[in-house]
C-alpha cells in the first residue's frame, strides 16, 4: 500500500522508516498538506497528515474523485484541521492516534511555568545584554508551597499534576469529568475557586469548534491572581489572544505561556524577518510581550517518545484498516 505522510520533519524520517513494520510504500513530504501541494497524493492508496494541514472540502474532493484515495488519517490528536462532514459525503475514512506519551506536552507545560514562575527568561535576557544583578523583579515563591492549578485533567493534565505533586506542590483541578487516577495527585474544585487560589494555572482542555472558542476570556483572567502564571499547552482558540495581551499589559496577570496560537497555519513552520510580519495582529503583541510572555512553536509532542507513539499507532491504523476495511480509531462525522 502506497501512503504520502504530510508534514513529515527530515529529524523524523528515520523513525517513519524504523517503525514501518508493515512495509507500507511511504512518500515523505516534509511540507504540511496545502492547497497548492495535494498532488503529492497522486497515485497514493491513503494520506497521513498531521495538526495544521488543510483537510479541507476542496482538497479532499481532491483526494476522493481525482485521486481515488480513500483514507485520510491524522496522526495527531485532534482533528479541527479536517472537514469530517465533507469526508463523510466523499466516502473518506478519517481516523485519528487518540493520544501518546503525555508527558511530552506535560513536561512542556511545566517548564513554561517554572521559567515564568521563577523569572528566568527576564534573567537570561538579563544575563545575556550584560546585565548579572539581581533586580527586584527576580524575587519569587517557591514551587513547593505554592498551588498549581489544572483545567482538563485528562492524561496530559494529569501528568502535569504528577510531575508538581512530585516536588511537594499543592495541585488543585477542574474537570467536568474527575477521573480516579487523577484524583491521587490533584484535589478537584471548582474552575473559579481553581483560578483565584493558583499560583500556575496550566489549560489542557480540547477545542470544540463552536463551542468553546476563548474559554480563556477576560472574566477568566480576572478570577486569576495578580501574581499568577497562565500556560496554554491546548489550542490557541480557545483563549481570547487579545484579551490575555490587555491582561499582561496591564498586571492582571504576572505573566503568560503558550505553545499553540490562534492562525496557527499562518504562523507555525514560518520564519519571519520581524515580528512585525506576523500575519495576526494580536499574535504579533504577544510575541512583543516577551520575556513576561513565552510562545514556543507547537513543540509540545516533539520528543522521541511522542513521535514514535503517533507513528506506530498510525501505521496501526492504517494496517488494521487494510485488512478489515476499518479500525477502533476511525473519527465519525455527528452533525
Amino acid at each position: 500500500m502506497k501512503i504520502v505522510c504530510y508534514g513529515v520533519r527530515p529529524i523524523e524520517e528515520p523513525y517513519f522508516e524504523k517503525l514501518n513494520k508493515y512495509d507500507f510504500d511511504l512518500k515523505l513530504v516534509t511540507e504540511f498538506l496545502t492547497d497548492d501541494n495535494v498532488d503529492e497524493a497522486k497515485g497514493m492508496d491513503a494520506i497521513l497528515i498531521r495538526g495544521n494541514c488543510a483537510a479541507s472540502a476542496k482538497n479532499l474532493k481532491i483526494f476522493a474523485e481525482d485521486y481515488g484515495i480513500k483514507y485520510v488519517f491524522t496522526r495527531s490528536v485532534g482533528y479541527n484541521h479536517i472537514d469530517l462532514k465533507a469526508a463523510k459525503e466523499l466516502g473518506i475514512q478519517i481516523a485519528r492516534v487518540p493520544n501518546y506519551s503525555p508527558y511530552a506536552v506535560a513536561e512542556l507545560a511545566m517548564t513554561l511555568g517554572m521559567q515564568l514562575f521563577r523569572h528566568t527568561s527576564i534573567a537570561t535576557t538579563d544575563s545575556a545584554a550584560g546585565n548579572f544583578k539581581v533586580t527586584p523583579n527576580l524575587f519569587s515563591k517557591e514551587i513547593h508551597s505554592s498551588t498549581v492549578g489544572i483545567i482538563g485533567a485528562g492524561k496530559i493534565g494529569t501528568a502535569e499534576a504528577r510531575l508538581y505533586s512530585g516536588m511537594g506542590t499543592k495541585v488543585l483541578a477542574s474537570d467536568s469529568h474527575p477521573s480516579k487516577q487523577a484524583a491521587e495527585y490533584v484535589e478537584f474544585e471548582p474552575l473559579d475557586d481553581v483560578l483565584a487560589k493558583s499560583d500556575i494555572v496550566s489549560v489542557h482542555i480540547p477545542y470544540f469548534p463552536g463551542e468553546n472558542e476563548n474559554f480563556i476570556d477576560v472574566d477568566f483572567l480576572k478570577k486569576m491572581k495578580k501574581s499568577a502564571i497562565l500556560v496554554n499547552t491546548a489550542r490557541g482558540e480557545i483563549a481570547d489572544t487579545k484579551a490575555i495581551v490587555e491582561a499582561v499589559k496591564n498586571g492582571e496577570i504576572a505573566g503568560y505561556a503558550g505553545d499553540v496560537t490562534v492562525d496557527e497555519k499562518d504562523i507555525m513552520g514560518h520564519q519571519f524577518d520581524s515580528v512585525d510580519d506576523i500575519p495576526n495582529a494580536d499574535v504579533r503583541d504577544l510575541v512583543k510581550l516577551y520575556p513576561k510572555v513565552l510562545l514556543t512553536p507547537h513543540m509540545g509532542s516533539f520528543t522521541e517518545p511522542a513521535l514514535e507513539d503517533m507513528i506506530s499507532i498510525s501505521f496501526e491504523n492504517f494496517h488494521e484498516t487494510f485488512t478489515t476495511g476499518t479500525n477502533k480509531n476511525v473519527l465519525e462525522y455527528e452533525g
